[in-house]
């Protein structure tokens, strides 16, 4: 094999490994076998030093080091990957590529949750409301929200919906106009795989709480793009969302869905979906970002019936 052809293939695996390294960490974390993960970190480190994507492993480990309440780990951890993305700051946006703002949430992310599991609830949330400030014009804000509002929204009143627009049938009422009735919100996305997963569970709550006065609401938002990613105007990707919320959404095809990129952020809702339950008067008594099992909801609901 010619010396040329052989540097290049070795580049191009050194290539490889280099931009493998956020997968193989999550794959060492989720087998529990930190010490994997950490000789991954060092190995990229110092092959290819700083980079948003050693800012995305070093956040791993801390999701991960969090999630076995490992606080003191998930603590430096944390403290690492914010450093790390504040370095990168320096010399570019954060949103100029997709690594360094997953990095940078999950650090303020895992902060905070160590500072509240570590009884300083409001020094966690005096923090997450800091960030908020400063970041409240890039794409890590509504996770930020996310963040604030998993601990201290529930027991407080509903933030208000934009509904001037919707999908399907029906115009969606305000808030306010559901007061006296319980309320489920279900934020969803249109590439959303574990939404519609979520579908036949709505569909059954609305049958055993529809005629007991619960409302479901299905926000939803434009991402940009439609089928396949392929970029799409509003009005393209409006008549998308609208394909497929007859085809996979039929079990709740009366339920109102508005429009908005804002409710996305008031509500914190960077994951979809994002399930709320509000009292009759309008308070959160749930507040769950993923999917939830019919048994959580019903408990919920049953409860804020009571109210």
């Amino acid at each position: 094999m010619r010396p040329g052809l052989l540097a290049l293939l070795a580049a191009a695996a050194a290539a490889a490994v280099s931009t493998d390294v956020i997968s193989q960490v999550r794959s060492a974390i989720a087998q529990k076998n930190f010490a994997a993960a950490e000789a991954a970190i060092k190995d990229y480190r110092s092959r290819d030093g700083v980079t948003p994507e050693l800012a995305e492993a070093v956040s791993w480990m801390g999701r991960g080091t969090l999630a076995e309440k490992n606080y003191d780990a998930a603590e430096r951890y944390a403290a690492e990957a914010r450093g790390l993305a504040l370095q990168l700051l320096k010399s570019r946006p954060l949103d100029s590529e997709k690594h360094l703002p997953i990095a940078l949430g999950a650090a303020i992310e895992v902060h905070a949750h160590v500072l509240a599991f570590r009884g300083q609830l409001s020094e966690a949330i005096q923090f997450l409301n800091g960030e908020l400030n400063s970041y409240r014009e890039t794409s890590i804000r509504t996770r930020i929200q996310k963040n604030i509002h998993l601990l201290s929204l529930e027991g407080k009143s509903a933030p208000p919906l934009d509904v001037k627009h919707w999908v399907g049938p029906k115009a969606p009422p305000p808030l306010e106009k559901l007061r006296g009735r319980p309320v489920l919100l279900f934020f969803w996305a249109h590439w959303c795989g574990d939404c519609k997963e979520q579908v036949p569970i709505l569909a059954k709550i609305q049958k055993v709480y529809g005629p007991r006065g619960l409302v479901i609401l299905a926000p939803t938002q434009l991402y940009g793009y439609a089928a396949q990613g392929e970029e799409a105007a509003p009005r393209q990707e409006t008549a998308y969302i609208e394909q497929v919320r007859r085809r996979y959404y039929s079990d709740i095809a009366g339920v109102a869905a508005p429009l908005s990129q804002e409710n996305f952020k008031i509500y914190g809702a960077s994951t979809t979906p994002t399930l709320v339950v509000l009292d009759r008067q309008g308070a959160v008594r749930f507040y769950h970002p993923g999917n939830a099992p019919y048994e959580t909801l019903a408990a919920r609901i049953d409860a804020a019936l009571k109210r």
